[in-house]
């Protein structure tokens, strides 16, 4: 009869799920980066009539509007995944955080179809031969004036909004180091400045405007960049408050 030695189980800890939280929203908040190039992109149909008239390549300005589509989903995404636990530290900052997040890719949505519409007139219309170019030309200037107050509502004012209630949560928990939410908490009533005198005293494309952007477009980069690598601080996560119908956890038996 041969004898066998029994082996250990293997000393593998069980996944955390706060982590896999943590890392998720980081990654959808370094995904709501990826439209930072159609500034860039959509200039040729801001600045005349000529490319709904035919000029210039609309491949690239479906790429940009793709991109939005692609930060509206990830924002929401983002607050989705965070609230089971912005909801232990305050449920109606967390409710404020997953409101904003959908009214803001909402109204990208919303952008994005003028975008594809305009581009629809100019494959689809513009190209006939009894097309009214004067008619065209004004649709096209209400469809990119309907584009730009989209993207002011949804991507300048609601971040404001988005800092208030994440920051909050995250500066009362200690989830991340401070400094983190003191950006966006710092930079909101900066960029909600610049945002009302857009109304009529500033142009959205100022230097006023930029700079009063940069502190929000920092939080929001950093977190996600924290949250990817670095995660909650423990410490932080075993303070929290249990969460509502979670089953207690019974202590392992000493033996």
């Amino acid at each position: 009869m041969t004898a066998t030695t029994p082996t250990a189980p293997p000393n593998t800890a069980p996944p955390d799920p706060m982590r896999r939280t943590s890392r998720a929203a980081g990654i959808l908040y370094l995904v709501t980066f990826v439209s930072v190039p159609t500034l860039m992109v959509f200039e040729p149909v801001r600045d005349g009539a000529e490319f709904v008239l035919g000029t210039g390549s609309a491949t690239a300005v479906l790429w940009g509007s793709f991109s939005e589509l692609v930060v509206a989903l990830a924002g929401i995404g983002t607050a989705v995944v965070l609230f089971p636990v912005t909801k232990r530290v305050s449920e109606t900052a967390g409710l404020g955080f997953v409101t904003a997040r959908v009214v803001e890719g909402s109204l990208i949505i919303v952008g994005v179809v003028s975008i594809h519409t305009l581009v629809s007139l100019r494959d689809d219309v513009a190209r006939t031969a009894d097309a009214d170019q004067g008619s065209l030309v004004t649709t096209a200037h209400t469809l990119v004036a309907t584009y730009d107050w989209t993207f002011l509502l949804s991507q300048s004012l609601m971040p404001v909004f988005n800092a208030l209630c994440l920051g909050y949560v995250l500066y009362r928990s200690g989830l991340v180091p401070r400094i983190l939410p003191t950006l966006g908490l710092v930079g909101a009533p900066l960029l909600l400045a610049s945002d009302i005198a857009i109304f009529g005293v500033i142009d959205r494309v100022s230097p006023f405007a930029a700079v009063a952007f940069i502190p929000i477009a920092v939080w929001e980069f950093s977190l996600g960049v924290y949250l990817t690598v670095k995660g909650f601080r423990p410490s932080a996560v075993a303070a929290l408050p249990p969460a509502v119908g979670a089953a207690a956890v019974p202590a392992p038996a000493i033996r």
